[in-house]
């Protein structure tokens, strides 16, 4: 599986002599990394599923394979040849991780379709230097393609997952849950074997052709128009037929406005009384309307009339040029909290007080009726005579 002498020749040699006396004794040519291993797809791979890897385009190989790399200077970025010998099939591809068994590399599914591979066969892995890309064309494999709202966002988040493409393949992504197909019809510079470019670390121009499956929309052109195509003297917008199948249909003649209905119907809306009063002695029959239109005169029931516009409404603000309008006066309300508080300034007790004994309270006299009654009560004293009184020893046994 691996060349002859790849632990011995080389080691002696890189310890005696530096890469670049090296490289001269060969020939000035560099050398590649040449290995083969045996494919499996990434969904095989021990561990997490990892579903950036199985839509992407890089492998994953085990680590001999970057002692390898190291060995021969082969630096940032490492993009390989995947070659299928038996098919005669080739693509181009990335590395991601060094961390397969020993003999196995892990491929993207879309990529062993397109090797025409099958889990264990064989696969050759060369190392080679492509082109940076400046363009490309996609083609999307369905018409699902055409419902993303932001194709433009969505390559380029897909395309981290890649380190170059190859002309004539047809990778896959996903997005929101789906998978996409998307073909690879054409890449600039176009100087690398197969079409092949690289797009890490580019300003790389993109470009759609049709989606598979999508049919343009088929314009219907009506037949049966009443305005003719061509004709002189005629108003704009063509002649109108008033003995058409539409109008019999509808008894245009029946319903056409007459020329005072506009007339009319605005003397309605300016009136205030519409409709005509009624007796509330007795209603007399009226007289059935006939069910046949008659030309002139409208089936439908009359309609009640708008409202009036407002005269005693806001009205719009129009003030001179050079002033300016900051409002209104500021009328405060009444507030129950105010209303209240005033209620408490009050005095609460106007009345006059009653006593416990249940009499009313007698107003006070006046002082010069008192002392009158004082004077008279001291002549009635003076004027009567002292009767002699009588001792308890005085009494008769």
């Amino acid at each position: 599986m691996f060349n002859p002498g790849y632990y011995g020749e080389d080691e002696m040699l890189a310890g005696m002599y530096p890469p670049s006396m090296l490289r001269r004794a060969a020939g000035g040519a560099r050398r590649r990394f040449d290995e083969y291993y045996r494919c499996y797809p990434v969904a095989m791979l021990p561990g997490p599923e990892r579903e950036n890897v199985n839509h992407g385009g890089k492998v994953i190989m085990p680590p001999s394979a970057l002692d390898k790399l190291t060995r021969l200077h082969i630096t940032y970025p490492m993009l390989f040849e995947l070659i299928n010998g038996v098919a005669e099939k080739m693509t181009h591809a990335g590395v991601l991780e060094f961390i397969a068994e020993e003999g196995k590399i892990y491929l993207p599914f879309w990529m062993m379709q397109t090797l025409t591979l099958e889990p264990g066969d064989l696969v050759q892995i060369l190392s080679t230097d492509l082109p940076s890309g400046s363009f490309i064309k996609l083609q999307a494999q369905s018409t699902s393609f055409l419902d993303i709202s932001d194709p433009k966002a969505v390559l380029e988040n897909a395309f981290r997952n890649f380190s170059c493409l190859t002309k004539n393949d047809i990778f896959t992504f996903a997005y929101n849950d789906q998978v996409y197909e998307m073909a690879v019809l054409e890449t600039k510079p176009d100087t690398a074997k197969n079409g092949a470019i690289s797009v890490l670390e580019t300003d790389l121009e993109v470009d759609f052709a049709t989606p598979v499956g999508y049919e343009e929309p088929k314009r219907v052109t009506g037949s049966g128009t009443s305005t003719p195509r061509s004709g002189t003297g005629l108003p704009v917008g063509g002649v109108v037929h008033n003995s058409g199948t539409m109008a019999q249909a509808i008894n245009y003649e029946a319903i056409a406005p007459q020329s005072n209905t506009a007339a009319a119907g605005a003397k309605a809306v300016s009136s205030n009384f519409l409709y005509g009063g009624q007796k509330l002695k007795g209603s007399r029959s009226t007289t059935p309307k006939p069910s046949t239109p008659v030309a002139g005169t409208s089936t439908n029931p009359p309609k009640p009339p708008g409202p009036r516009p407002r005269t005693n409404g806001p009205q719009p603000l129009r003030l001179p040029p050079g002033k300016l309008f900051f409002g209104y006066e500021i009328k405060p309300l009444n507030r129950k909290e105010d209303n209240k508080e005033n209620e408490d300034s009050k005095p609460k007790f106007l009345g006059q007080g009653q006593s416990l004994r249940g009499g009313t309270k007698r107003k006070p006299a006046d002082e010069s009726k008192v002392k009158e009654k004082e004077e008279k009560g001291e002549s009635s004293t003076a004027g009567q005579k002292p009767s002699g009184g009588r001792t308890l020893r005085d009494m008769p046994r």
